[in-house]
């Protein structure tokens, strides 16, 4: 299972704002690894809907799909789960790929392709407005104007509540945020992924936008439980951490330990990328 997002925003312990005023669970829980990336058996399905219906219990309202993941089973699985409780959370999903086959092939956020995308996704969540939905990369074929244009008038439609981006850059951001208000940008983030704080993250702090991190624990290498011999099987590690991950926010470093951890990844330093060549071409433009 991938890690929870973990919204970064003004708000009390447990619930953070994020732009226009949506407020989630200050811990949210990203279902991709439920249908894909951990190994080819993720999970029993009724034990998946388990666990999603077991995170809302221990206070994550805040759920994070994407058609590409699986592709499509992973926003059918978030919709069996959750249906029942609907009313009780915010569901975010994205648009953005080029689906062929069962097969991501590139990117493609043109226009109505975007309409598509939002068409099947609600079916396939069981909603009829997605809460947030985010791009899920920066497509530099079509205008970010044309992009936020087209969200904007599924939002005035009542079939999307909230814009998103995904590793977008500082001025693509502010460019869609001129056309429709985004809500929430989402990006990599965590000791050893600090790209966010140079731009983006004054940019939001600007705009009024929130910022949703994903892989706050660097997919697991963080929690020092993962080293050169690690074997990911069926007991992977990184599953089945709801309780753990929901009360993290009862957790306050002092100034003194965010000093020493900024110290020890900084004299450590990070080598290599978080993608292939192909995929860290899509984030930061």
């Amino acid at each position: 299972m991938s890690e929870p997002l973990s919204p970064v925003g003004a708000a009390t312990t447990h619930i953070r704002t994020l732009g226009q005023g949506l407020e989630v669970s200050a811990i949210g829980l990203g279902a991709m690894g439920m249908s894909q990336s951990y190994g080819p058996n993720p999970g029993d399905r009724d034990q998946m809907i388990t666990v999603l219906r077991s995170a809302v219990d221990e206070g994550v309202t805040f759920f994070d799909t994407a058609e590409v993941y699986g592709p499509y089973v992973n926003e059918e699985l978030v919709g069996e789960a959750l249906q029942p409780i609907r009313d009780q959370v915010i569901i975010a999903t994205k648009f953005g790929w080029d689906i062929q086959n069962g097969t991501s092939v590139g990117l493609d956020s043109r226009p109505e392709q975007i309409r598509r995308v939002a068409e099947a996704s609600l079916k396939r969540l069981r909603i009829e407005a997605i809460d947030v939905f985010y791009q899920h990369r920066v497509d530099p074929q079509v205008p970010i104007e044309e992009i936020a244009g087209t969200v904007g008038e599924l939002i005035a439609e009542g079939k999307v509540k909230h814009f998103g981006l995904s590793e977008a850059a500082a001025d693509t951001i502010r460019a869609a945020h001129a056309v429709h208000p985004v809500t929430a940008v989402q990006s990599e983030y965590s000791l050893w992924t600090r790209d966010p704080e140079a731009e983006v993250l004054p940019t939001l702090a600007e705009l009024g936008i929130g910022f949703v991190p994903f892989s706050p624990l660097g997919k697991g290498f963080l929690t020092g439980t993962v080293n050169t011999s690690t074997a990911f099987t069926e007991g992977d590690i990184r599953t089945e951490r709801i309780r753990e991950n929901a009360r993290a926010t009862q957790v306050a470093l002092s100034a003194d330990e965010r000093s020493d951890l900024d110290g020890l990844a900084s004299r450590i330093g990070v080598h290599g990328d978080r993608y292939n060549a192909e995929h860290m071409a899509y984030v930061n433009r």
